[in-house]
Order: structure tokens, then sequence, then C-alpha cells
């Protein structure tokens, strides 16, 4: 009676599972989830057919762990600078930047395996579909709310528009994925970030410093009594300069 209580049940694994997954979320990452077939996981991941589904089940439920194992490991830089970061605009720039570098690193597949693995799916895999659109949402969602805590706290101008520039945002990270799986190097990716961020409103405490910096700037350039004889000096030296007659050319 002992014996049969102790008896194991079934074979024992002959392969290390969580190796397997990180193999088939390569696959996914590369070739994305319609294009990915079972022959290319079992070939990929080293296992037989029966063994994959009897250790991840089918490829759907097979791809849902490799997504959540793929955010685990790669994918999660964007929520976590958007909570660890004081403000919207810095979350957001520390997430291109981060995004450039992870998009582009030697050994590892290009882009976002969230953003490109649903292209080109059949109506029969919508549900993968939805499923990876509503990540990417969620992560707009995240920008936004961050967004709308800086206007009510006055760091962003009460005029700025958070959903819009929350799916800029998100809009940015996303062409940047596409871009990496196209070549573009690291360099290249943050070339774009820079240029995104330059479309980012000026917070209200930077427009005020700005504009009592030329206006100090201003006061002192005419209270200082020293510099006023100069600034009229070289006024005249340029006036001069202007109104000298050209001589002929020499040959």
């Amino acid at each position: 009676m002992a014996s049969k209580e102790t008896k194991q049940r079934g074979r024992p694994r002959s392969f290390d599972r969580e190796t397997a997954l990180e193999q088939a979320i390569r696959s996914f990452w590369e070739q994305g989830y319609e294009a990915t077939s079972i022959s290319d996981l079992t070939r990929t991941m080293g296992i037989s057919a029966p063994s994959l589904y009897a250790a991840f089940g089918d490829k759907r439920a097979l791809f849902d762990e490799a997504v959540a194992e793929y955010g685990r490991l790669y994918g999660g830089f964007l929520p976590r600078a958007v909570a660890e970061e004081p403000t919207a605009r810095r979350g957001v720039e520390r997430a291109l930047r981060e995004a450039a570098a992870e998009y582009t690193l030697p050994g590892r597949p290009r882009g976002c395996l969230v953003i490109s693995a649903a292209q080109n799916t059949a109506p029969a895999s919508a549900e993968v579909a939805a499923s990876l659109r509503e990540m990417r949402l969620s992560n707009i969602r995240d920008i936004q709310r961050a967004i709308t805590a800086d206007i009510a706290s006055g760091e962003l101008p009460a005029t700025t528009d958070a959903a819009a520039l929350a799916h800029y945002a998100g809009a940015v990270i996303q062409g940047m994925s596409q871009q990496a799986r196209d070549g573009a190097d690291r360099t290249t990716l943050e070339a774009i970030a820079e240029l995104a961020m330059k479309a980012w409103p000026e917070t209200e405490t930077q427009t005020e410093r700005e504009g009592a910096g030329e206006t100090e700037g201003t006061g002192k350039a005419a209270d200082d009594p020293e510099k006023e004889p100069e600034a009229k000096a070289g006024k005249t030296r340029g006036e001069a300069r202007r109104t000298r007659p050209r001589t002929a050319d020499r040959p």
C-alpha cells in the first residue's frame, strides 16, 4: 500500500522549464504570435510537442506566460520609470532613454515584444491582439495619470491636454520599437527621444525662472553705470562700421 502511495506519477521532465520558456519568448519576440508555429517552438525550445503541451498547455497559454515573463525580465521599464520619477516629464524622458538601450541590446531580438508580436494576426487570434493592445493602453493610462497629477500640482500648464500628451509619448515609444526592428541603432533612437521631449510642455516654474532671468539680465545692464558707456561705445563702433564708405576692391 505504501509503495502505491509513493509511486511517482508520470515521467520526470527531461528539460529545464525556465530555459525552455526563455526560448519561447525569443521565438514570439522575433516572429510574432501568428508566425510562430508549434514546430518552431518545439525546435527552439528543444522539446517535443507532447512535452510542450504537458508543461505549458497550448500555444496561447504558452504565449500568455511568455508575455508575462517578458514583462518581468525586459519590458517593465516604462511603468517603472513613470512610477518612480517625481514628474511625468522625467518619467517619460527616462523611459524613452531606457527604450533606446533596451530595444537595441546585442544578443536579443530588436524592439518590444508587446508592440510587435500581435502584428498581422488572423481573426482567430483576435484575443491575443486585444490582450497586447490592452497592455499598451495600460502604459498610456499610467502616463496620463502622471500628467494629470502634474497639471493639478501646477507642474504643467493648465491647458495641457493630458490624453493627447500621453498618447504622443506612447506613439514615440512604439515608433522607436519599429525603428529598432528596422535596424536603427541606440544613438539614433536616443536622438529621436531627445527630439520627442522638445515637444513636452514647459513647466510653469521653468517658464517663470526663464522669464525672471531675462528680466534680471536686462535690469543689470540698464542699472550698471560702468556698463552703459561700454554699450554706447559698442553701438557707436557698430554704427561706424555700417556707415563707413566702402573702398574699391583691390586687385
